[in-house]
């Protein structure tokens, strides 16, 4: 295999993990995604040319979190509440912050208007510091390897960490804040993304960050490079539906429809050798 390989790896970390993880926002099939992932850097080693992997990095009082809300009784919003500006300004849902009103109003509405996701209330995950934020063990393990033999060390490119902003893409915040450099378009990532033959790409969660992600490269790089692109589809998988609310596997399907349609490929990981 003599094509420049680039991985670039998506929120591999526990809180996003199902099965013996148990983290506190499972994505189905999460675990075993990694897993597959894991074996195949082993099996690849140095013929994968530099490897980026992204970091989900939240705190606990976060713009997406319970705990920036509350209703008119005190309470806290249960995981996967969804919240409208209508919410908001009607004063069902209030920062907790009452000095943070105008600007929690301002973010959801601005979100509303980029017409791709509503504001859903998450279980707290990814936790700065905490053991959910780690990359999944199997993984983990296969990027020390891959390090020592390469003579290279992995990229991890942290997102997420303004309370005020929603980070799915590792490219640029849902909302960029204008007084924090951190959440406007990340171009040492799309640079280096760009200096390689084939990009495989992996993570989680296809519906949200893998296709915030993916999305945000192609639409901030020449066209010709999208053809580089290499989707993992065992590598990756969406959250589960929400009652009532957005079909999100729906919505990575047809992530991938779109992304295809503008020239990116789809293998299982099984494929490399």
């Amino acid at each position: 295999m003599s094509d420049r390989i680039r991985l670039l790896i998506i929120d591999p970390q526990m809180d996003f993990c199902d099965g013996p993880a148990n983290g506190a926002l499972p994505v189905p099939g999460a675990y075993a995604d990694m897993t597959r992932l894991a074996a195949m850097i082993d099996r690849l080693g140095e013929r994968i040319g530099g490897i980026d992997v992204t970091m989900d990095s939240h705190h606990p009082l976060d713009i997406a979190h319970p705990t920036w809300w509350q209703d008119g009784d005190g309470g806290n919003p249960p995981p996967f509440t969804l919240i409208s500006t209508q919410d908001v300004a009607a004063g069902r849902w209030q920062p907790r912050n009452p000095a943070w009103g105008q600007r929690s109003l301002d973010y959801v509405h601005k979100l509303e208007a980029n017409g791709k996701y509503a504001l859903v209330i998450w279980p707290p995950h990814c936790l700065i510091g905490s053991s959910g934020h780690a990359v999944q063990t199997e993984l983990f393990a296969a990027l020390r390897r891959w390090e020592e033999r390469a003579l290279s060390p992995v990229n991890f490119v942290v997102k997420g960490a303004n309370p005020f902003t929603e980070h799915y893409s590792a490219v640029a915040a849902e909302v960029p804040d204008p007084t924090d450099p951190a959440t406007g378009l990340n171009r040492d990532l799309l640079e280096r993304l760009t200096d390689c033959d084939v990009l495989l790409m992996a993570g989680e969660a296809l519906s949200h960050c893998v296709k915030a992600t993916v999305t945000d490269i192609a639409d901030n790089i020449d066209s010709a490079h999208i053809r580089k692109f290499v989707l993992l589809t065992d590598c990756t998988s969406p959250v589960p539906a929400i009652p009532g609310g957005p079909d999100f596997p729906a919505a990575g399907q047809a992530f991938i429809t779109h992304m295809q349609g503008r020239g990116m490929r789809v293998r299982a990981s099984t494929e490399f050798h």
